[in-house]
């Protein structure tokens, strides 16, 4: 009985070895085709410091990964500094196994405990992890001295409105740097632009080496009161004991005192600098300079501290003894590492219309000194020139019959007179009869009767003579063959307009374009229609019937095409206005011309 229940035991337990035998490999497989389908993350650290880099890495165990994990959830609190992917497989008996890996690099962008949520990957999502962020402790070396600084500073910290600024930003490193981003200085009130290129150069601070990189900066303040210049930054990578970790150093904010425009400066255009310079020089283009040739006027204006576009303009004004004809200016800057030098150059034709010594005013600029803080006027005074005047034939020639009647009269012949002015006294001859001439009595013989004869027989020979005239040409008439009339001057030079006032449309471009070769065609057509041919026959009839003002610039256009050398450029503005205020017959309001405020604003 016994064996009995012992036998029967033991084919119990074996059946259920054998199920459970049968069972575990189908239990390992269902695991495994669960973990096949599932995604896993994990963080190489759960604890990490302030900057310091975390390397998070997802794994799915399946091949339909689409396109990849969706990494947006994660934007809100780190920054993705990187991703990598690769893959794995595997071959078993009658099985293939794939693994997909992503490694992504984040900071934390604060401190404190992080969820990193479930990433998605095709249609699976991994479990969130949790991360903690503490405070940094300062990375400092042996020394005591951290491994990267940052210094700001500036030249002036109460500077003028506009007054040049420079700012110098010095990076000290003594570890080798990645990815840098460093800040570049801006601000709402201040034009800035750069100065130099980097400076690289070496400094021992407390027994540590750094390398320092100095950038400078050019600053120009756009209003008075208190501007505050934000700190300069910078962000890197640097290896340390524990590994790679990003730092952020800054400098100091710096405040300027910005002072507004003095009110004793009494010029209206602004102009701070340390130091202005003049120079100008007049050079002749022909070995003797007469009236009418070109002279070039060189005008260079140099100022310490300023851009070129801050010096203002000079004015010219022509006189009774030469016309000014400026060019426009040209600006040039020259930097270094003690600032900036605004240079203006300007070049002017002048045009002497008087014979002598040619004396040109002196050129000056007032600015307000920022060194010494009071107003300063640069003076300078160019060289004057003899001019001489315009060869004249006329004037020549009677030079000539001056200097010959000057001369002493050849040697006159024996059976000449001499030429003496005193009167002659008449002797009576006592072989001729001595006849008495009263030409005062005989005058007094003449009565009005003997006046009106006279005049009446004058008249009529005057008569006679011009009747014959007429009879002699009629007869000549009817003896030759009829002769073509003689053209007009509209036969001549017919008219190319239709009125007087597309002609005078024609005039003002021509002077608005400077063509000195087409002026005198338009001219004479503008007033053939205006006045006549019957008024216009050449320039000095439009001179006889215009303006004073017209009449001058004419001369001038005359003397520039007539010279020898003459300009290369005529400005035939001014004719244009003046044409304006002649036909108009009102005067046109004065345009001054003022330089172009580097910042209109202020």
């Amino acid at each position: 009985m016994v064996d009995k229940q012992g036998f029967f035991s033991f084919t119990i337990k074996s059946k259920i070895r054998m199920i459970l035998a049968w069972l575990f490999p189908l239990v390992l497989l269902a695991s495994s085709q669960v973990l096949a389908e599932g995604v896993t993350a994990s963080l190489n650290k759960s604890t990490v410091t302030e900057n310091e880099i975390v390397q998070l890495t997802l794994r799915a165990d399946f091949s339909d990964t689409g396109n990849g994990p969706d990494l947006t959830p994660l934007e809100r609190d780190f920054e993705i500094l990187g991703k990598s992917q690769n893959s794995q497989f595997s071959f078993n008996l009658n099985s293939t196994t794939a693994l997909r890996f992503w490694s992504i690099s984040l900071k934390p962008k604060s401190v404190g405990s992080f969820e990193i949520p479930s990433i998605k990957i095709g249609e699976h999502a991994s479990n969130p992890i949790n991360l903690v962020v503490k405070n940094a402790p300062q990375l400092l070396d042996h020394n005591g001295n951290p491994p990267v600084i940052v210094r700001a500073d500036v030249s002036e910290v109460e500077p003028y409105l506009q007054q040049e600024v420079i700012l110098s930003v010095k990076l000290y490193t003594s570890v080798d740097l990645m990815n840098a981003n460093r800040s570049v200085p801006s601000h709402s009130d201040l034009v800035i632009e750069r100065l130099i290129d980097d400076q690289m150069d070496f400094e021992v601070i407390n027994g540590t080496q750094y390398q320092v990189i100095t950038q400078e900066y050019l600053m120009f303040p756009q209003r008075s009161g208190l501007v505050t210049i934000p700190p300069q930054t910078i962000q890197a990578m640097i290896n340390t004991s524990g590994g790679r970790r990003i730092i952020k150093v800054q400098s100091s904010p710096i405040s300027l005192q910005v002072l507004p425009i003095p009110a004793t400066f009494p010029n209206d255009f602004w102009l701070p600098s340390s130091q202005v310079s003049i120079n100008t020089r007049l050079e002749q283009t022909s070995d003797q300079p007469r009236i009418g040739d070109t002279l070039i006027w060189t005008i260079d204006i140099s100022a310490k501290g300023s851009l070129p576009e801050q010096i203002p303009a000079i004015e010219f004004n022509s006189t009774r003894r030469y016309k000014l004809y400026p060019k426009p200016a040209k600006f040039n800057t020259r930097k270094t590492t003690a600032g900036i030098t605004g240079q203006q150059t300007l070049i002017v034709e002048v045009v002497p219309t008087e014979d002598g010594t040619l004396v040109l005013p002196d050129i000056e600029v007032s600015y307000w000194d920022t060194e010494n803080r009071f107003l300063k006027t640069a003076t300078a005074e160019t060289n004057s020139m003899i001019i001489g005047p315009l060869p004249d034939t006329a004037k020549e020639k009677e030079t000539e019959a001056d200097i010959a009647t000057s001369e002493p009269l050849p040697a006159q012949p024996s059976s000449v007179a001499p030429i003496s002015l005193a009167k002659t006294t008449v002797k009576e001859s006592p072989e001729q009869p001595s006849i008495t001439v009263d030409l005062h009595e005989a005058q007094n013989t003449f009565s009005i009767r003997d006046y009106a004869i006279l005049a009446l027989l004058s008249v009529a020979s005057a008569l006679l003579l011009i009747w014959l005239l007429l009879l002699f040409k009629k007869k000549r008439q009817n003896a030759l063959p009829s002769e073509p009339e003689v053209p007009t001057l509209q036969d001549f030079a017919p008219l190319s307009s239709h009125d007087e006032d597309s002609a005078y449309d024609a005039l003002i471009e021509c002077c608005q374009l400077d063509n000195l070769q087409e002026l005198r065609l338009k001219l004479l057509e503008w007033a053939r229609h205006r006045w006549g041919d019957e008024e216009i026959r050449s320039i000095e009839d439009i001179k006889r019937l215009t303006s004073v003002q017209v009449t001058q610039l004419l001369m001038e256009a005359e003397l520039m095409m007539y010279s020898s050398n003459p300009t290369t450029e005529w400005q035939g503005t001014p004719l244009a206005d003046a044409l304006d205020e002649f036909t108009s017959g009102q005067a046109k309001p004065a345009q001054s011309e003022q330089l172009k405020t580097l910042y209109p604003n202020f």
